[in-house]
């Protein structure tokens, strides 16, 4: 990593009573090996003690925003975005957990790729986070084309360069799967997203997550081809079938 390049990261973390999980995952930010950082945490209207956890590190580096309207994890990211100052944005959820190098490995694979949207392998863990040792590698290269059969980029793992990108083309619309949507507006600007396959961060599947319930992803997913990228019948049928194979390969 070329040490001349100390450019500032902004991390955003959208919580929604989160603290059984939060003080792990800000820890797994703060410990990073690269240091210039802002954290953006954003409360989505929490009503446990989540952002007593968050200001308790006492770091700089770590700033509170509230979001007092439409409570929504697209929102709060969207807060996050708007408030960033740092030239390049990544988001952790706040219950996945980062390895220590993670940001560090990432830029070094952003710079040398000279690429605007980088994302990574992971691999899933328990509620406790413990990794179970299925990790999801991906392609070396993404486009929009291919993006639509394979929902591979994992929120927790993306990064953009924002001298190369614009906010407005970063921000997350208001419909499920909001992470998805989002990545392929990007690609649709005609970004190709570059996957650096190395494991670096913890996917935390708790019983509750929203993506545990398997119909309810199947519908998301079915209404972002329909609604949100317009597609016809056949070509939806087409794509979803290839994302459902390779959905079930992913968790075997």
């Amino acid at each position: 990593m070329p040490e001349s390049n100390n450019e500032k990261v902004s991390v955003i973390v959208p919580v929604h009573n989160a603290e059984k999980y939060l003080a792990e995952t800000i820890g797994s930010i703060l410990n990073q090996s690269y240091k210039n950082l802002e954290v953006l945490i954003v409360d989505d209207g929490s009503s446990d003690g989540s952002m007593k956890i968050a200001s308790s590190f006492g770091d700089e580096r770590i700033r509170l925003l509230y979001n007092t309207g439409r409570h929504s994890a697209a929102d709060a990211r969207n807060m996050g975005i708007r408030e960033a100052t740092g030239r390049y944005i990544a988001y952790l959820d706040a219950d996945d957990i980062w390895d220590e190098k993670k940001i560090e490995k990432t830029l070094g694979f952003m710079w040398r790729e000279d690429a605007a949207f980088v994302y990574t392998a992971y691999e899933f863990a328990d509620e406790n986070a413990k990794g179970t040792g299925k990790v999801v590698h991906v392609a070396d290269r993404l486009d929009h084309k291919h993006a639509l059969s394979r929902t591979i980029i994992f929120t927790s793992t993306v990064m953009f360069d924002m001298t190369k990108l614009s906010k407005e083309l970063i921000y997350m619309p208001h419909i499920e799967s909001e992470d998805t949507a989002s990545w392929w507006n990007v690609l649709r600007s005609g970004v190709v997203a570059r996957g650096l396959d190395e494991s670096l961060t913890l996917y935390r599947r708790s019983a509750s997550s929203l993506s545990s319930n398997k119909i309810v992803a199947l519908k998301r997913i079915w209404r972002l081809y329909r609604v949100h990228e317009k597609m016809g019948i056949l070509h939806s049928l087409i794509c979803f079938v290839s994302w459902a194979v390779r959905a079930v390969v992913r968790r075997i």
